[in-house]
């Protein structure tokens, strides 16, 4: 079996497997030892950030040369923080809401200004949102914002692959087989139809009554670098007619000036 379809052993989920104590102990702790404590936890989250999403506690403390107990216990504290979050399919962690708010801070770098004009020309033809999103290994960047029709939630698109079009692409380029909020059945269903289909779609799971959908963009190699991602309600993103096209005709263009 593949690790993308088997349930997480207690090390990959972040649990102490010989260690059912509550967690008030390594509180106290880290009062004790606050400087060395916060390093640990910063060198924890720096890791993540380098390796990319899915590393486990395990490759943590191989890679820090920490005692995995220690190990367990930051990355419990930083998921029970929201500063770390297990991946869609269980195997791992990746940088959770609150480093997504911190680095939201510093705006992500702008797509070029040759695909900022194709953009501009895309919402000029299309009565509702258009977004320009990126992938960076398996994390989403949204890069260019549809300021006319803004993102509904977009800390929980970016974290929770199955809620979003854009995220959906990504589903299916990394054949994940489960997500904490899906069956192993529906997940499939997804990653299915967006194969098939050649494009990723999404209704009412944002707001009820309406949805969106994304347009891969690839490189030479076919690798899924970045979506065009268009909103609106239900009734056009289930029949999307020439819009689709348009998003298409689009993306084959942003694909030239991104890769």
């Amino acid at each position: 079996m593949s690790d993308a379809g088997r349930a997480p052993d207690a090390t990959e989920r972040g649990d102490d497997p010989g260690n059912d104590r509550p967690s008030r102990p390594f509180v106290d702790d880290l009062r004790a030892r606050q400087p060395k404590a916060i390093h640990s936890a910063l060198a924890v989250l720096e890791e993540v950030a380098a390796r990319g999403a899915g590393v486990t506690a395990r490759e943590l403390s191989d890679a820090l040369r920490m005692p995995r107990a220690t190990t367990y216990r930051l990355i419990n504290l930083l998921v029970q923080e929201e500063y770390l979050v297990r991946m869609p399919d269980l195997t791992g962690f990746t940088l959770g809401r609150k480093v997504l708010q911190l680095a939201h801070l510093v705006a992500p770098s702008p797509p070029p200004r040759a695909a900022r004009e194709v953009m501009t020309r895309l919402r000029s033809g299309i009565r509702g949102g258009v977004h320009l999103a990126r992938y960076d290994t398996d994390r989403i960047a949204v890069v260019d914002v549809d300021e006319d029709f803004p993102l509904s939630d977009e800390s929980r698109i970016v974290r929770e692959w199955d809620a979003s079009a854009m995220g959906r692409l990504l589903l299916a380029e990394r054949d994940v087989s489960e997500t904490p909020t899906r069956s192993t059945r529906s997940v499939a269903a997804i990653v299915e139809d967006t194969r098939r289909a050649g494009f990723a779609r999404q209704v009412d799971e944002l707001v009820p009554g309406f949805g969106c959908l994304a347009v891969p963009i690839r490189d030479e190699g076919g690798r899924l670098v970045a979506s065009v991602c268009f909103a609106a309600p239900r009734s056009r993103i289930e029949q999307p007619g020439d819009v689709l096209e348009m998003l298409e005709n689009g993306a084959e263009e942003l694909g030239r000036l991104l890769v």
